[in-house]
């Protein structure tokens, strides 16, 4: 599988963005996708993930302003940005793993290039 994450941007604090993960591949149906980011000289979160089934999980930060979603008919997951504040600044990747959802980066097998998401003052 081969992701590609798209969507990312400069955006201003209480603002919204729409992150896209395009795969390629005949399995990214049957695959758990998740969210991650990595900020300046922080460790990489977990952000949120969705299970082959549309089962959903969210990170802590996010929960209630964050919306993963899965179109498995166009290979494409999505994360729905809301009420962005400073703190969400980070390069955003998209990652997929054959199993149940995880919150674990290492246990996903394949990665996309990451886009970065900036929200100002």
């Amino acid at each position: 599988v081969q992701l590609q994450a798209f969507g990312g941007g400069l955006v201003q604090t209480g603002g919204s963005l729409r992150l896209s993960c395009a795969a390629s591949g005949r399995t990214f149906s049957d695959c758990t996708v998740g969210w991650f980011r990595q900020a300046p000289g922080k460790v990489r979160e977990f952000v949120a993930a969705i299970s082959r089934s549309s089962v959903t999980y969210y990170g802590a930060s996010v929960k209630g302003r964050f919306t993963i979603s899965r179109d498995s008919a166009k290979n494409t997951a999505y994360l729905q940005m809301n009420s962005l504040r400073p703190e969400d600044t980070a390069v955003y990747y998209c990652a997929a793993r054959s199993g149940a959802v995880d919150t674990t980066g290492d246990r996903y097998n394949y990665w996309g290039q990451g886009t970065q998401v900036t929200v100002s003052n």
